[in-house]
């Protein structure tokens, strides 16, 4: 296999792996909380996501 064509599943498939973590990390954050809670969490869970992607 070519290494560019390599390269580029390898990078297609950590960000599919990565944005299915962040949605299951959003899911389990917001299962059971009440709506007045939702917005503060998903502003952390979206601070953490910057943080690991070293945006901020």
């Amino acid at each position: 296999m070519d290494p560019v064509v390599s390269a580029a599943l390898c990078t297609a498939l950590t960000l599919l792996i990565v944005a299915a973590a962040a949605v299951l990390v959003v899911r389990s954050a917001l299962d059971g909380t009440e709506s007045k809670d939702r917005a503060r969490i998903l502003a952390a869970v979206a601070e953490v996501v910057r943080a690991v992607r070293g945006k901020r």
